[in-house]
């Protein structure tokens, strides 16, 4: 320090603190020596404590107002030094200001997964995060337990310490609560006013602060978890999952057809994906291996022949092979015209499906409608 300082030292006589930060607890006002003026006004703002500490002992503290010091208002200074008719020089203390107002924005968090026991999963591993505020309420326990011979101390030194204390409070509570994972959202502030409760049993007392707000802003399962729960509901909102697959076919199908430029693949792509469908949708609707539902079930007749299974050549690849039915189908839908080139087991070669007996009828003009019937004679 030099002499200027020195000098302006010894000749100020207020003492007070202009708190520009928002994360100090504690600052020791500077004093060369230590030395105060007979007289001295001392400030104390809003939010704020003055406490006078004599060679390592606690002396006054000040709560906000303005003060000049004298021996009336320092009983326990004046005591610790021997005043017994006033005094008129300099003296020697260390002033602390210690911040009572909120510190806001702090935040907390599991720093590993927590392990559970849950109804729903079983074994299960949860995080959580949050916020708090933090405050000041007893300077001489902070002053003795944190601060020491600090001339500055800001929350950041204390708060690893506290998201230490929060996450095993946090445990604590959830292992006595056993709510389930599942129902944990519904209780995030029940929960945080729990475990504000939790936090201040062990920090009021031991180090002079308190938390005034807890909040839990999430607590979140393992990632595979939640990616199963998403699948499961998307399957619940999907409903019918045979539906869902038809109108899938559909779109796709739908798709093909206004891709001109596709060639042969999106053809053959579109043909099985309309034969698969017409199949689903005959399963459906009665055939074996379906059947209406809430219908009772009949006995089940002796399984019937098997049916011939055909290939289609379509853009000289092979297709299939296609039941009949899959292949009517094709056939009304235009996939497969009378010269579309087919085969089954037993022939000696590719043939327009025209040409086989049990695909001709397909091809076969409809018959005309039926004349209007004849007037009665009157």
């Amino acid at each position: 320090m030099g002499l200027f300082d020195k000098l302006r030292n010894e000749l100020v006589d207020i003492i007070e603190w202009v708190d520009d930060s928002n994360h100090t607890l504690v600052w020791r006002f500077p004093r060369f020596k230590n030395q105060i003026k007979t007289g001295a006004h001392l400030i104390v703002r809003p939010g704020q404590k003055a406490v006078f500490v004599h060679r390592g002992e606690l002396a006054d503290v000040f709560e906000p107002g303005h003060y000049e010091l004298k021996t009336d208002n320092m009983p326990i200074l004046s005591t610790l030094m021997g005043w017994k008719h006033g005094f008129d020089s300099p003296f020697k203390a260390e002033v602390y200001f210690v911040s009572t107002k909120q510190i806001t924005d702090l935040k907390w968090g599991t720093p590993n997964p927590i392990m559970l026991r849950d109804a729903d999963f079983g074994p299960i591993r949860l995080r959580a995060f949050g916020t708090y505020s933090l405050k000041a309420i007893d300077p001489a326990i902070i002053l003795k337990e944190l601060v020491g011979t600090d001339g500055e101390f800001n929350a950041d030194e204390v708060t690893e310490l506290l998201r230490s204390i929060i996450g095993s409070a946090f445990a604590d509570m959830l292992g006595e609560k056993q709510v389930a994972a599942l129902d944990l959202a519904a209780h995030y502030r029940e929960m945080g006013d729990e475990l504000k409760a939790y936090v201040n049993e062990r920090i009021d007392d031991e180090y002079g602060l308190e938390v005034p707000q807890m909040f839990i802003v999430n607590v979140s399962l393992p990632e595979a978890v939640e990616q199963a729960l998403d699948t499961r509901t998307s399957m619940g909102v999907i409903g019918d999952m045979n539906k869902f697959q038809q109108y899938q076919m559909g779109n796709a199908m739908m798709a093909a057809a206004e891709n001109p430029s596709g060639g042969g693949a999106s053809d053959g792509m579109g043909l099985g994906m309309g034969f698969a469908m017409a199949g689903k949708f005959m399963n459906a609707t009665g055939q074996p291996g379906g059947g209406m539902a809430g219908q009772p079930q009949a006995a089940a007749p002796p399984p019937p022949p098997p049916a011939p299974a055909f290939h289609v050549a379509l853009n000289g690849e092979s297709k299939g092979p296609f039941s009949p039915q899959q292949i009517s189908e094709g056939i009304r839908a235009g996939q497969v015209s009378a010269s579309t080139l087919v085969w089954t087991a037993g022939m000696d070669g590719w043939k327009p499906a025209s040409e086989l007996p049990q695909l001709a009828s397909a091809f076969q003009a409809p018959p005309p409608p039926p004349p209007p019937p004849v007037p009665p004679v009157g």
